[in-house]
């Protein structure tokens, strides 16, 4: 999704080096991710841009942690979406596509601005369409990693099993051999 992809590039090394990097700030990566996610590049952006895009991070996040911690969404915190949202307005428009007729909503302004709204809108519509229980952050304390959870039971705890997942299952298992001493080690006493 958009907003998770964008959400996550605060990024912490998952590994617990203590490694972390703000995306935002590396070349050529918003470019990329622009390009990932079909969105027009409106070139190198402001500070003042920049500063719009880590204040809207901020602000999902927040919203996050908030339903990940059981708790509501408030109101100043849609007050804040719906500006950035009016900042990008857009409009319906009716296409032609292979599977037959699609309703495509559509950016009137391709500038930085109108990034933030794509965002948002992202944001939006997994709020307004899913189910806010489905947040997540990763369980592993050195990751951070922010999802919504589409497993059936709704019981991801790790944004990757095979990662995340496998690394949080060897470090308990060590922690319990180093807790069990030398003699837990091999059953004796």
């Amino acid at each position: 999704m958009l907003w998770d992809d964008f959400l996550n590039s605060d990024y912490h090394d998952w590994r617990g080096t203590g490694k972390s990097e703000d995306r935002l700030d590396k070349p050529g990566w918003l470019a990329n991710w622009l390009a990932e996610h079909g969105l027009k590049d409106p070139g190198t952006p402001t500070s003042a841009d920049m500063k719009a895009l880590k204040r809207l991070r901020a602000q999902i996040l927040s919203i996050v942690q908030k339903l990940e911690g059981g708790s509501a969404v408030e109101v100043s915190d849609l007050a804040e979406l719906n500006r950035v949202l009016e900042e990008g307005p857009a409009v319906q428009k009716l296409e032609e596509s292979d599977e037959g007729l699609r309703l495509n909503t559509v950016r009137l302004r391709h500038d930085w601005a109108g990034v933030r709204a794509e965002i948002a809108a992202s944001f939006a519509r997994t709020l307004t369409e899913g189910e806010t229980s489905r947040f997540r952050i990763c369980d592993n304390p050195d990751c951070l990693w922010v999802y919504y959870d589409e497993t059936r039971n709704r019981s991801k705890r790790f944004c990757d099993d095979k990662m995340c997942g496998n690394l949080m299952k060897v470090r308990r298992f060590r922690a319990r051999q180093k807790s069990a001493g030398p003699a837990g080690k091999n059953g004796h006493s």
